[in-house]
C-alpha cells in the first residue's frame, strides 16, 4: 500500500491517490474527517485554518462504505482557491498579485527555485507547502481503517513546544481522551498550559517555534518488517516516512539517542514466555523495532519539528531578480504546528504498517489478511 499527492497550497483542490488497498477495509466518512479535523486543529495554528473546513471526498475504490481493491481516490477542497483563481489559474496569463522573489531561509524556495529555473518562490511555496499533508492525512485515513480491523491503535502525544515540555511520557501510561481534548496535544495540563504561554510569548514577539512529538502503534505483531533486505526494514521505512513531513529534522525509535550513552544491559529488553501468549518483553526500550522487525511491544517514535520558516519579523535574505539584499517574504501561516505534525506523522506510521502487513498477509482481501494474521498469532502464541 502506498499513496501519491497533488495539489497546491492554494489551488482547487489537494489529492490523494492509494494503491495497493485490499478489497473490504471498512472505511467511514467520520472517521476521514475526524482525522483531517485533528490536523487543522491547535494552538498556535495561523488563520488558513480558518477559512478551511477539510472534508474528504471519496472519489474512487470505495463502494457503500467498503473498499473494493481498486486505487482508493479523495480529495479534500481547498476553500481559499476562491481568493486565488487569479494567481493559480491552470491557464490563461500569469498574474503578478503573489510573486515572491525573496525565499525565506529554512524553507525550500531558494533550493526548489534554483533547481527548476524560476525566478519566482511561488511556483515552489505551493507544493512544497504544508497544506499538502492534508491529503496525506486523508490516505493515513484508509490505512488506519485497515491497520483497526487488525488490531493496531495509532496514536500521537506532543512532549514539548520551545522550551515547554512534560517530558518524555511511557506510551502505556498515555491517556488519548487528555491528547484528544488539548489544543496542544499534551496529556499533562500544567506542561500544556506551559507550551500555550510560549506560543503566545513567540505570537507576540514575531517568532515561531518548533517542538517534540511522540507517535505510537499499539497491537502490532512480531515479525512486521524484515532483516534480511534493507528496503523492508521497519525502522529505516517509519524514519523515512516521518521524515517525509515538513519541518521535521530528527526521528528517534524508542529510547532513541538516550541509548548511545547507556551500556548493553540498561539498554535491551529481556524476553519472556507465557504459554499460550508467546514471547514478550519486561522493558521496551527499542521501542517495538529490534533488526528491522516489529518485536511484539507497542511502536514508539518521537520526531523532533524545527520552528516553522516563515516569521513575522522575516530574516534577511537576497532578492533573486536584484541580487540586493532583502527582508524574506512572508506568507500567512501558523506560530506552531507541532500538535499537527503529530497527526501528520500518525498518518504516515499508519500507510507504513499497513502496507507491512499487506506484504506479510496478503494485499487483494481483508478476508484472506485477517485469516492469515489470525493463524499467524496461533502459530506465534505456541
Amino acid at each position: 500500500m502506498e499513496y501519491r499527492t497533488a495539489g497546491e497550497s492554494h489551488g482547487q483542490t489537494m489529492v490523494t491517490i492509494v494503491t495497493g488497498v485490499p478489497a473490504g477495509v471498512v472505511v467511514t466518512q467520520e472517521a476521514l474527517d475526524a482525522d483531517l479535523a485533528r490536523r487543522q486543529r491547535g494552538y498556535g495554528r495561523g488563520g488558513r485554518m480558518a477559512i478551511e473546513t477539510d472534508r474528504a471526498a471519496v472519489l474512487a475504490g470505495v463502494r457503500c462504505g467498503v473498499t473494493t481493491g481498486a486505487p482508493v481516490a479523495i480529495g479534500v477542497v481547498n476553500r481559499d482557491w476562491e481568493n486565488w483563481t487569479d494567481v493559480m489559474a491552470p491557464f490563461g496569463e500569469a498574474s503578478t498579485r503573489a510573486r515572491l522573489t525573496t525565499p525565506r531561509p529554512g524553507h525550500a524556495d531558494l533550493p526548489g527555485m534554483l533547481k527548476t529555473s524560476t525566478c519566482d518562490a511561488r511556483d515552489v511555496l505551493e507544493r512544497a507547502s504544508a497544506r499538502e499533508t492534508a491529503a496525506r492525512v486523508a490516505a493515513g485515513g484508509i490505512a488506519r481503517a485497515l491497520l483497526a480491523q487488525a488490531g493496531v491503535q495509532v496514536f500521537s502525544w506532543v512532549e514539548r513546544i520551545g522550551e515547554a515540555t512534560c517530558g518524555r511520557i511511557d506510551s502505556a501510561r498515555v491517556e488519548t481522551a487528555l491528547v484528544e481534548g488539548s489544543d496542544v496535544r499534551c496529556p499533562d495540563p500544567q506542561a500544556a498550559a506551559a507550551m500555550r504561554a510560549a506560543i503566545d510569548v513567540a505570537r507576540e514577539s514575531g517568532e515561531s517555534l518548533g517542538g517534540v512529538f511522540a507517535v505510537a502503534a499499539a497491537g502490532v505483531v512480531p515479525g512486521i518488517g524484515g532483516y534480511a533486505d534493507a528496503v523492508l526494514r521497519l525502522d529505516g521505512r517509519l524514519a523515512a516516512a516521518i521524515m517525509s513531513v515538513p519541518a521535521i529534522k530528527a526521528v528517534e525509535i524508542g529510547d532513541g539517542l538516550g541509548s548511545a550513552a547507556l551500556p548493553g544491559s540498561a539498554v535491551h529488553d529481556p524476553i519472556v514466555y507465557a504459554p499460550g501468549e508467546g514471547y514478550s518483553r519486561t522493558t521496551n526500550h527499542a521501542g517495538g523495532i529490534e533488526g528491522g522487525m516489529s518485536n511484539g511491544e507497542t511502536i514508539v517514535l518521537r520526531a523532533s519539528m524545527k520552528p516553522i520558516p516563515t516569521l513575522m519579523r522575516p530574516l534577511r535574505t537576497v532578492d533573486v531578480e536584484t541580487h540586493e539584499p532583502a527582508d524574506a517574504s512572508k506568507e500567512r501561516s501558523d506560530v506552531c504546528a507541532v500538535p499537527a505534525a503529530a497527526v501528520v506523522a500518525e498518518a504516515e506510521v499508519a500507510v507504513v504498517l499497513a502496507d507491512a502487513y499487506c506484504r506479510k498477509f496478503g494485499c487483494d482481501s481483508m478476508v484472506d489478511l485477517l485469516g492469515a494474521l489470525s493463524a499467524y498469532r496461533e502459530r506465534i502464541a505456541r
